[in-house]
């Protein structure tokens, strides 16, 4: 074995390791990995790690922008063909083309497209810079892999759990256990297919083309690149222009004709190094020994050349329509009115909409880790400023008092970590009460789950009418987590009690739990 095999061979395992460790933290069903995990297996994501410095200033926390760089001027755009998932997941739809294509087809030399890469990186740039997170949501390489992870491969993963677990159960095996199956709404999740099928079939057919074209963060780290140590490079004295290397570079970056290797373009996979029967390629200072011809041709790459075919997908069931139309509400519902609202209400921990808008980049692993899965992915919520990007969607559930995980895994720093005592006081929102919509009021009838869910009292029923209840809000001690407006019986958007979310987080007063009864340990217990 060759030492540039060995190379690709360490290579291929680093990049499934990678990918297998970010796959796992999206698909956590049973909650698995520490919160500490998270940030140690993405702390070399480029633009999150970049994002996070800026808010946080340290290098200890979000200090992996700086080691891909070191890397890269070491050995060229290792983080291309290692490190991202994107990348990754590229190579192994290639990988696959070639192992069922009929017939093979070799990656040929393409000249670059450098108005379509510096004008990406160019808005790439301008969009971090001003804090337009909306525009990097559908450029950093990261980002777009977690959402395919998110809302095509969990969903898919739970449902063979729930399979496998139904099974095992039938059988007395109880290793499993039901988890609830969630899907986001119609458009995110067919948007996101949409993407994957794009960037499926680029890979399918031309390899890394879509790292080589669009992908800014790519750009950027092929320039730099070009001032590595290591890099590949020809030894014309020894090439025969066999054209072997050529074949099985997924960049299309070398020509065989001028014997040149496009630096800003070439990923560092190895491939070429690997398949030269004549050692006419070097990597930096390491060269390759001397080897006789080789009496059989190296296998080429596969490469369909027919029609992508796409098998429909189950996913595309969306969520629930939530505004019903009012003839279709019972005679009592008839003059309900719609919840207006200032703002959907951004996670704990974001300090407010706009703050989180701008540096959120939507990757939606806060929307895997949620216990509840109230964060959903938004669409009208904040505008398109915040398109696809998390918000609190107390339809689908409501936040857990005592759970803080979307801070805990979110790679850039737009949702910040908070002591558990300061996060029981962040005020999303308040809670707003329509008493034309309760049905207390409408249909005089009993009902409370709002009061009864409300995990800082405020929200309490007072006396009503004809011995009824009906509910009050304090809106200096309500933290705006929708416990009160997930149970509301009363159909969206015509909620009986709505969570108002504010733009910028407050502190919410304490609750005032009254006079603590006095406990005497003087005498004995008396058993």
């Amino acid at each position: 074995m060759t030492l540039f095999s060995i190379l690709k061979k360490v290579r291929v395992t680093l990049g499934i390791v990678f990918f297998l460790l970010t796959l796992v933290l999206f698909i956590d069903l049973y909650e698995k990995f520490a919160p500490e995990t998270f940030g140690q297996v993405l702390y070399l994501q480029f633009v999150p790690s970049i994002l996070k410095f800026v808010q946080t200033l340290s290098l200890v926390t979000a200090g992996g922008f700086v080691i891909i760089m070191a890397l890269t001027l070491i050995m060229g755009r290792f983080y291309c063909s290692t490190i991202c998932p994107l990348g990754v997941l590229q190579d192994i739809i290639n990988y696959i083309s070639k192992k069922i294509a009929r017939k093979k087809v070799f990656f040929k030399y393409k000249k670059g497209h450098p108005v379509w890469r510096y004008s990406f990186l160019g808005i790439m740039a301008i969009a971090m810079l001003a804090g337009l997170g909306f525009i990097v949501t559908w450029l950093d390489p990261y980002s777009i892999a977690g959402r395919f992870f998110s809302y095509l491969a969990e969903p898919v993963v739970n449902a063979i759990n729930n399979t496998a677990a139904s099974m095992l159960q039938k059988r007395d095996i109880y290793t499993l256990h039901h988890i609830k199956l969630y899907h986001v709404s119609w458009l995110p999740m067919s948007i996101t297919i949409a993407l994957f099928l794009f960037i499926g079939a680029l890979a399918w057919q031309r390899g890394r083309f879509f790292c080589n074209v669009i992908c800014p963060v790519g750009t950027f780290l092929g320039v730099t690149s070009k001032a590595s140590l290591l890099k590949v490079k020809f030894n014309p004295d020894n090439c025969t222009k066999c054209g072997k290397c050529a074949a099985v570079c997924k960049s299309e970056c070398i020509s065989i004709k001028t014997q040149t290797v496009d630096l800003s373009r070439c990923v560092t996979c190895f491939n070429c190094l690997q398949v030269c029967p004549d050692a006419a390629l070097d990597f930096g200072f390491i060269k390759p020994a001397p080897v006789k011809k080789l009496e059989k041709s190296v296998e080429t790459s596969d490469n369909s050349r027919r029609k992508l075919l796409i098998t429909g997908m189950a996913l595309m069931a969306g969520s629930r329509l939530y505004a019903l139309k009012k003839n279709k509400l019972k005679e009592t519902q008839k003059d309900l009115l719609i919840n207006e609202r200032d703002f959907f209400p951004s996670p704990p921990g974001s300090k407010g909409v706009k703050r989180f808008n701008s540096i959120c980049t939507a990757c939606s692993l806060c929307v895997s880790a949620c216990p509840t899965h109230v964060l959903q992915p938004a669409i009208t919520q904040y505008g398109l400023s915040g398109f696809m990007q998390p918000f609190m969607d107390y339809e689908t559930s409501f936040c857990n008092f005592d759970c803080h995980k979307c801070a805990d895994v979110c790679p850039t720093g737009a949702i910040l970590p908070l002591p558990l005592e300061e996060k029981h006081r962040t005020q999303l929102g308040k809670a707003i009460f329509v008493r034309q919509n309760c049905v207390v009021y409408t249909d005089e009838t009993d009902c409370g789950a709002c009061s009864e869910h409300c995990p800082t009292k405020a929200v309490n029923m007072v006396p009503y009418k004809n011995g009824l209840m009906i509910p009050e809000v304090n809106p200096d001690i309500c933290i705006g987590c929708g416990a009160c407006e997930y149970p509301c019986p009363v159909p969206a958007p015509y909620r009986a009690i709505f969570i108002n979310g504010n733009g910028t987080h407050v502190l919410a007063d304490k609750p005032d739990k009254g006079p603590e009864a006095e406990v005497s340990f003087e005498e004995d217990f008396p058993f």
